[in-house]
């Protein structure tokens, strides 16, 4: 197959260092080239066959997908769309962006057959992201599909919640195990201005119903902007607690479309911490792993507040994660410059092998970390809703 030399030299700074080009493709999108690996950069040296069905056992087992700095890639999260029912002033602009063609989505088929082929390469989550995955209108197909996988492990969605009052159920009978719903207040002038929608009660309800359906486990997303809602972390942990839920602040990333995030803008870790530190006594979780979130108990319970500080306090030494966007491309980083494409091994008779191999190059290639606050630094071409959080 031959590309134009600008292709091959972009698709080039997909490799490892000392790696040699493979075969590439280029996906006809604007945006980087995208890298098809050589047998050789296929995990554990193997071809998986489409009918071999190894046990949850050999998985574990498995030489699975490692970086250059040795680390295990477990947790694999699909967009399945860059479409959002709301407008938040950290995400997006207030007329939204150019929504990707249909056409350009991945099918239900397809999310699955890159799922399948990446529990036996040794993933062992799925979490559902978007955009917001409920405006997909096979939603219940996909869970359905990927819970049916051999050795599939819990499937979990994060969500604004807009829809689940008419959803959980099914989807809960689909086979989704856990939710993440976003909240940042509990305020609904603040909702509408944070998110430009007055959908504050759709979202309380969808929640409710969520439990009703038999949702154990939920955590709430919170994030917080200066001015805005940085006063409401003890009410949010309250409600949290009273209803059995995890909080989680997550610090504001510059990943939004309007490129409007700055570093004095972010409402810090520390500030949290300290914020919460003056109404509950908080005791650190010691172990962590390689989970996002650094976790305190509260009061003596067993509840728990996390904290996501990507940009303070950055976790990338124990990042065991990937992301498949809406389209196809597999991003090895949230804050990655560069994609693998795997639309196109899909849709051009790629056998299992080749999306493997693909796997294995996009993970390799994987950066030690990002370099947020850095003179460096470069936003991603794509914003939050477009990569899939």
């Amino acid at each position: 197959m031959s590309l134009a030399p600008a292709v091959e030299r972009t698709v080039g700074n997909l490799l490892p260092d000392g790696a040699a080009p493979a075969e590439h493709v280029a996906s006809g999108r604007a945006g980087p080239g995208r890298a098809t690996p050589s047998r050789d950069a296929l995990p554990g040296g193997g071809a998986p066959s489409g009918t071999d069905r190894p046990s949850d056992a050999d998985r574990r087992d498995a030489p699975g997908l490692v970086d250059r700095f040795g680390r295990r890639h477990r947790d694999l999260r699909i967009s399945l769309t860059d479409r959002c029912s709301l407008r938040c002033t950290y995400c997006m602009p207030a007329e939204g962006m150019p929504w990707l063609p249909s056409d350009e989505l991945l099918t239900v088929a397809e999310m699955t057959r890159v799922a399948a082929v990446a529990l036996r390469h040794g993933i062992e989550e799925i979490r559902l992201t978007g955009g917001e995955p409920l405006l997909r209108p096979d939603i219940v197909e996909i869970v359905a599909g990927l819970a049916a996988l051999p050795g599939a492990p819990e499937i979990s969605m994060t969500t604004n919640g807009l829809r689940l009052a008419a959803l959980a159920e099914p989807l809960r009978a689909a086979g989704l195990g856990r939710l993440n719903m976003s909240l940042d207040t509990l305020r609904p002038e603040r909702y509408a201005r944070l998110t430009r929608r007055d959908r504050l009660g759709r979202a309380l309800d969808g929640l409710a119903a969520a439990d009703r359906a038999g949702f154990t486990g939920t955590k709430l997303n919170a994030v917080l902007v200066r001015g805005v809602n940085d006063d409401e972390t003890v009410d949010l942990l309250r409600f949290a607690l009273e209803r059995g839920y995890e909080l989680r602040f997550i610090e504001q990333m510059p990943l939004d479309a309007g490129r409007t995030w700055t570093r004095e803008g972010m409402v810090t870790a520390d500030e949290v911490l300290a914020s919460l530190t003056g109404e509950f006594d908080l005791v650190p979780v010691p172990t962590r792993g390689a989970a996002p979130a650094e976790r305190w108990r509260v009061d003596g319970t067993d509840a728990v507040v996390g904290i996501v500080a990507s940009v303070t306090r950055p976790f990338c030494g124990a990042c065991d994660r990937i992301r498949l966007t809406a389209d196809g491309q597999l991003r090895n980083c949230l804050f990655a410059r560069d994609e693998t494409d795997l639309r196109t091994i899909l849709r051009t008779g790629g056998d299992d092998e080749r999306i493997a191999q693909a796997l294995g190059l996009a993970v390799r290639a994987k950066a030690a970390g990002h370099t947020v606050g850095t003179a460096g630094f470069e936003q991603p071409a794509r914003g939050m809703s477009a990569i899939g959080g």
